[in-house]
């Protein structure tokens, strides 16, 4: 067993971990952060995705011994300081950018990731980024026009049925 300590959320947790566990298993599995999803255990679906010290990182493909001192950020840790949804996650309620809920966690922090480097991103630059996080409800288009709303620029059209 190894002892890892890091900052998750702003709060400072420990914990005595394998060698082989995964970020993802400590933080839902010791610390109950169960907003970080696991999809496919393959790293293919990004519904795992958290900030490890300001960069997404899919929490599957990374030991928790690596993230030993690291500041993490998941999901959980997201909502403004009143608890209120953060611009991106309202830009999901508003523009419809979930059904089923299962990738929204991976995909509210790969957008902002996304937000965080470019911070007015075309349509095109959104889907690219959005390329390693899988829904299998969507069809992606209101993930996009939510994603844009939240950067504050225009919102691509509904497409025709």
């Amino acid at each position: 067993m190894t002892k890892v300590t890091m900052t998750v959320n702003g709060k400072s947790v420990s914990g005595d971990v394998k060698g082989n566990t995964l970020l993802t298993e400590f933080l839902r599995d010791d610390l109950r952060l169960t907003g970080t999803h696991v999809g496919c255990d393959t790293s293919q679906c990004g519904a795992c995705v958290v900030h490890v010290n300001g960069e997404a990182v899919k929490s599957c493909t990374m030991f928790a011994a690596e993230a030993d001192g690291a500041e993490i950020k998941t999901i959980e840790g997201m909502a403004n300081a009143d608890g209120s949804l953060n611009v991106i996650q309202q830009a999901f309620q508003d523009y419809h950018g979930l059904q089923c809920g299962f990738c929204t966690p991976g995909m509210v922090m790969s957008a902002a990731a996304l937000l965080k480097d470019n911070p007015k991103p075309s349509e095109a630059e959104v889907r690219d980024y959005l390329e390693g996080n899988i829904c299998r409800c969507t069809g992606y288009h209101n993930i996009v026009r939510a994603i844009m709303a939240a950067s504050g620029q225009d919102v691509p059209a509904v497409a025709a049925e």
